[in-house]
């Protein structure tokens, strides 16, 4: 078995989810769900499937986040993952729906942070072992970190 780090390309630092799921009709599914969560989204979606003609399939509303999820979906090359790019959105707007989708196995980020997914290959093919997302940190929160936390929370719809 070989690690490998796989970079994901984000070029316009855009919320991304990454997960897995097991089935070739999760495709649709997960199509349907975000368009059901938030009405107008643009996103791309790409999923590896992992038996058959093991192809990645894509889906969304916007072809350049598809395009940016195929890239993305042939470096990482394992077998039932998805990746979601989202544009204009955030992931807590669809998350619940894409959780309830009865093929998503687990989430295993939702970042627009640079990211590094761990994967490990076998003579078998592929599997996300983890991510390693953002930078470590740098310190602990003073008060006036707390309010502009606060403060931005209140800026961007989510705290009253």
């Amino acid at each position: 078995m070989e690690l490998k780090v796989v970079e994901i390309k984000n070029p316009k630092e855009l919320n991304f989810i990454l997960g897995q799921t097991h089935f070739i009709k999760s495709v649709d599914d997960l199509h349907e769900a975000l368009v059901t969560a938030v009405p107008g989204i643009k996103f791309g979606l790409a999923f590896c499937e992992a038996s058959g003609p093991c192809l990645i399939r894509r889906s969304g509303t916007d072809e350049s986040l598809t395009d940016l999820a195929v890239k993305n979906a042939e470096a990482i090359g394992a077998g039932h993952s998805f990746i979601i790019f989202l544009d204009g959105s955030f992931p807590i707007n669809v998350l619940p729906a894409i959780k309830a989708v009865p093929e998503v196995c687990h989430i295993i980020c939702a970042s627009a942070n640079p990211v590094q997914v761990i994967v490990a290959e076998s003579d078998q093919g592929r599997g996300i072992l983890g991510v390693i997302d953002g930078t470590p940190p740098k310190g602990v929160e003073t008060e006036t970190d707390i309010e502009d936390r606060k403060t931005f929370l209140r800026t961007i719809g989510y705290k009253l």
